[in-house]
């Protein structure tokens, strides 16, 4: 004689699950107590996948809802009219300071005077920003790819970021290829992995989802 099959009991499955959950509360308000204080964070948006300078937009949206006072400096796209610079400087410049430095591409340049100037420019920019203590957070845009191509000294922003940034101050830094000493002293990184582009397959940027 075979046994019956065992029916499922639906209030038991619930009460595991109700203990698996406090199990992980218990955990998860241990770890939180152990937290305390803030801190100004210096993040890093890099890789070759999409999404480094939407997430730190996102971020300024963000500082935006709370009413933190923010500031963004475009170093290599400036010149792009993207709907992110609309948004902003339309409707929020109260909040949001918007500097784009940029002059575009180093293959659209094709001068690279040019581009030092440009990213040279932006980056005493940025510094002003940061200086100023009621600016909470300030995003530079694609500097890493000034970063890369030295067209800025990276032990120069960074001895900077150490000195004179305020404690309380959060600088987003975008852009692929960072190098490895920015990727060190950052407090939050996060790298986004390429898996598959439209570009790739012939479609052109979209509006709204590229710029």
């Amino acid at each position: 004689m075979t046994d019956p099959i065992a029916t499922p009991d639906p209030q038991a499955d619930l009460a595991r699950h109700a203990q698996k959950m406090a199990k992980k509360k218990a955990a998860r308000d241990k770890i939180m107590a152990g937290k305390e204080g803030e801190k100004g964070l210096i993040i890093v948006h890099t890789g070759a996948g999409k999404g480094k300078s939407s997430s730190g937009f996102g971020m300024i949206l963000r500082c935006i809802a709370h009413e933190m006072p923010c500031a963004v400096v475009q170093f290599i796209k400036g010149a792009w009219d993207t709907g992110e610079r609309r948004l902003l400087t339309d409707n929020f410049a109260d909040l949001c300071q918007f500097h784009a430095m940029g002059e575009g591409f180093t293959w659209e340049t094709q001068d690279k005077t040019r581009d030092i100037a440009a990213a040279r420019a932006g980056w005493e920019k940025a510094k002003e920003l940061i200086r100023d203590p009621s600016i909470r957070f300030v995003l530079l845009d694609e500097i890493n790819i000034a970063l890369r191509y030295d067209y800025l000294d990276i032990a120069e922003v960074l001895a900077f970021l150490k000195a004179e940034k305020p404690p309380l101050t959060h600088v987003v830094l975008t852009g692929r290829n960072a190098k490895e000493e920015l990727i060190e002293a950052a407090d939050l990184v996060t790298e986004m992995t390429l898996i598959k582009h439209p570009f790739r397959s012939g479609i052109k940027g979209q509006p709204g989802v590229e710029f």
